[in-house]
């Protein structure tokens, strides 16, 4: 994908469909050697409408191939998602219980774009190149008692547009295996 760092000059922080998610333009700077970017400043997104979050953990998750499908997990911990390179296609779905179930959102992440996602809310993503490094912060350990929520990335009924299909997509027997949407049980939060 063709990412230009002066398409990025403004730190913009958005409400999305889903309550509580957030979209996150960012500035990049860029030269003739690369780019940089301050890819969480925790006092500047909490002014212009982040929630309050307090890091406790940093992970990265590395992609060979284009069309390396993951998700839809709903975890019960806030997270702040980036691509420290390449981009994805990134996709969500609110699992909370209440009138918003269901409810699901997508946008390309790019070193320019990052998204906050609120406890309850599943994700989900693509990536639309090779070699792509994508990283999300948590404020909240991993454990294996953790309970996760789970929908099947490609329910008709959440309507999402993956732009790799499901013939074409890498996906693990585990996340082709989740429930359809009627099925879950919605994530008290």
């Amino acid at each position: 994908m063709n990412f230009n760092p002066s398409d990025y000059n403004d730190l913009v922080v958005t409400e999305a469909p889903i309550p509580g998610f957030y979209v996150i333009k960012m500035p990049v700077h860029g030269d003739n050697r690369g780019w940089f970017k301050e890819n969480y400043q925790k006092e500047k997104m909490e002014a212009l409408g982040l929630p309050k979050f307090d890091v406790v953990q940093n992970n990265f998750s590395f992609n060979d191939k284009r069309g390396a499908t993951r998700g839809l997990h709903a975890e019960p911990w806030e997270k702040f998602i980036s691509v420290a390179n390449g981009s994805v296609f990134g996709a969500w779905v609110d699992l909370r219980k209440g009138p918003n179930f269901g409810t699901s959102f997508s946008i390309e992440i790019n070193p320019g774009i990052a998204v906050f996602v609120p406890r309850g809310v599943a994700n989900g993503y693509q990536t639309l190149e090779d070699n792509v490094t994508y990283t999300y912060l948590v404020n909240a350990h991993w454990s294996p008692e953790v309970k996760y929520t789970f929908v099947n990335l490609f329910d008709p009924d959440i309507a999402i547009n993956w732009p790799i299909g499901e013939n074409e997509a890498i996906v693990s027997e585990k996340d082709t295996n989740h429930p359809v949407l009627k099925d879950v049980i919605p994530m008290e939060v």
